[in-house]
């Protein structure tokens, strides 16, 4: 038997397996890195998190990525050269955080890396006929396998497409493994670049899971915030949007996109909110003249409502459900402060309230997955794809 598969077969059969789990999002911040502790799988997983860290891009890494990020039309040469610079990047941060904790590669399981998304088009969205769904991750789990030397488990929305999915939001799988509750309905709400929610039924039972996205969470926000305030990343603590006044002739229009009316569960992307849209809602509004203060005090509103509106419209019992939040939205006061008027009744949890940091939780949701491949794949969903996802590095 191979060596490398020898060693999968025995990860397998361990009673605990340390996967390092990572994330980078459409934000392009940075890469997170959890280092998670596993025992057991599907419905008997136990984690946990031993280590994390997220380890910043500069502004140079970051700009090399938005020159291809979400556009139809792009370098093809910097693209398939960006694929393995990527992964390499990524496999030597990692070697840097185990060289800070004291770990030694070969004492990894394997890593789970989600990649850097760069386009993002489920058929409703790209409109082409004949085509499906599709969506690209760059960052090659070859190159990060023999840059770390640990076997390396990547491109996780490819095998959710071909079972009949979107290719996202993923987080429905771990987080139904890891945070579902006997005795308490729960919403997971992540407001990262796409906003997103996972509904779990009490109960701990797969029937009724779901997960959506709900439209733009912070992504048109700090793009709006680097357009008008080149020296930000985004609106750190919501100044910028409580300075303004929210302009309702805009909102609407910003609302207007005919997504917010396809049924659940469905996703979107940077590729059709971004600058472009919000230009044009300027544009139909009469409204180009409006301050980068009520403007971004308008997108905080939008994504706060839209967030609302998908969770009211399409969840009875939302009223007693516990909500858990996570994501950089999660840390603007505005945008929270909106979401709490808009769901009155309810509190909105930070996500570390349930055990796990709400800054690690994509990392290790993707660390979970990467579980399941290994060890797991026997939960069953109902109107869900229900398959093992990942492919398969070896270091060597």
């Amino acid at each position: 038997m191979n060596d490398f598969l020898q060693q999968l077969y025995t990860a397998a059969q361990k009673p605990a397996r340390r996967i390092i789990g990572l994330m980078s999002g459409t934000s392009m911040d940075g890469l997170d890195i959890a280092l998670c502790r596993f025992t057991g799988s599907g419905m008997d997983t136990r984690i946990e998190v031993e280590y994390f860290v997220t380890y910043s891009f500069p502004e140079t890494i970051k700009s090399e990525i938005r020159k291809v990020f979400a556009q139809k039309q792009v370098d093809f040469q910097l693209l398939t050269a960006l694929n393995p610079w990527i992964g390499q990047l990524h496999g030597r941060l990692v070697r840097q955080a185990l060289g800070e904790w004291g770990i030694a590669p070969e004492d990894i399981d394997a890593i789970a890396s989600h990649g850097q998304t760069v386009f993002h088009a489920p058929a409703h969205q790209h409109q082409m006929k004949g085509y499906g769904n599709a969506t690209l991750q760059i960052g090659d789990g070859d190159h990060l396998a023999v840059t770390t030397g640990i076997i390396t488990i990547s491109d996780f929305r490819q095998k959710h497409i071909a079972a009949g999915g979107e290719g996202a939001p993923l987080a429905v799988y771990g987080d139904f493994l890891l945070f579902s509750h006997p005795d308490e309905h729960r919403i997971l709400l992540n407001i990262g670049g796409i906003a997103n929610y996972t509904w779990l039924p009490k109960g701990k039972v797969p029937k009724g899971v779901f997960v959506t996205d709900t439209g733009p969470g912070n992504t048109l926000l700090d793009a709006a915030t680097r357009h008008f305030f080149p020296e930000q990343a985004f609106d750190a603590d919501g100044r910028i949007a409580a300075a303004g006044n929210i302009h309702s002739g805009l909102l609407r229009a910003l609302k207007a996109h005919p997504f917010f009316q396809f049924p659940v569960p469905k996703t979107t992307g940077p590729e059709v909110f971004n600058l472009d849209y919000l230009a044009e809602a300027l544009h139909q509004t009469g409204t180009k003249g409006l301050s980068p203060q009520d403007q971004i005090a308008t997108l905080t509103r939008f994504s706060a409502e839209t967030i609302a509106d998908s969770i009211r419209n399409n969840l009875p019992d939302w009223q007693e459900a516990a909500f858990y939040v996570s994501g950089g939205g999660a840390h603007n006061p505005v945008l929270m402060d909106h979401l709490s008027a808009l769901l009155p009744g309810v509190a909105l949890h930070p996500f570390d309230s349930i055990g796990i940091s709400g800054d690690a939780k994509e990392a290790v949701l993707f660390a979970a997955l990467a579980n399941e491949t290994l060890a797991g794949g026997k939960v069953r969903f109902e109107g869900i794809p229900s398959v093992c996802m990942g492919k398969i590095s070896f270091p060597g």
